[in-house]
């Protein structure tokens, strides 16, 4: 009689992307996103996101907090947000291996930069993990992009780092939120995926004040 892969125990009921095999159930709940790397797409993950119970966020924890993020600043810098989100969700897509802690570092750094920037000075604090010190870049360039384009088109510098600092600190309080724990775990980015993966519009403003 077949076994599953993981426990080598019980009978498989359920086959298994991640290690490409036979799993059982139990194995399947338990290894999820610990010690298996699950496809995105796997049917499983996908229905046990939508029961997932994320932990309990303790506000004394959230880092950042005097970096105020109200409803009108996403409102006045939504543009800025979506073109921020969309280059994390690519540059955590195009990183083999990626998890939300890569993302959680990646932000964690782009913070500590663009708040010595708002002070004047020039100063890159890049993560030692490299696949968040490659997000970091990333999401650095296409800010960077995006400032050029802009004083382009309208002859002036239209890119705060205060404003991009806000934006960080929001998608940083968000992969808090969504981040579920597990070693392996990718429920932020499944989020981000699923908000932010589509290029923003070329034509439209990216930037606000």
């Amino acid at each position: 009689m077949p076994a599953c892969e993981l426990c080598e125990t019980r009978r498989p009921r359920r086959h298994c992307p991640g290690v490409r095999g036979e799993i059982c159930a139990v194995c399947c709940g338990a290894e999820r996103e610990v010690t298996v790397n699950c496809p995105l797409d796997c049917e499983y993950l996908r229905d046990a996101r939508k029961h997932e119970r994320l932990p309990d966020l303790d506000a004394a924890q959230i880092p950042n907090r005097d970096v105020r993020v109200t409803e009108g600043f996403l409102q006045e810098h939504e543009p800025l947000l979506v073109a921020v989100a969309h280059a994390l969700t690519e540059a955590a897509l195009a990183t083999p291996g990626a998890i939300d802690f890569d993302l959680r570092e990646a932000l964690e750094s782009l913070v500590r930069t663009y708040r010595t920037l708002e002070s004047g000075l020039v100063y890159e604090s890049l993560p030692a993990n490299p696949p968040a010190a490659g997000i970091h870049r990333h999401v650095q360039q296409s800010v960077e992009e995006t400032r050029r384009r802009l004083r382009e088109r309208y002859g002036m510098s239209m890119v705060r780092d205060a404003g991009v600092l806000g934006v960080l600190v929001f998608l940083q309080r968000l992969e808090i939120r969504h981040n579920n724990g597990r070693k392996r775990g990718r429920a932020f980015l499944d989020f981000l995926r699923g908000n932010f993966a589509q290029q923003p519009a070329a034509g439209g403003p990216l930037i606000i004040r």
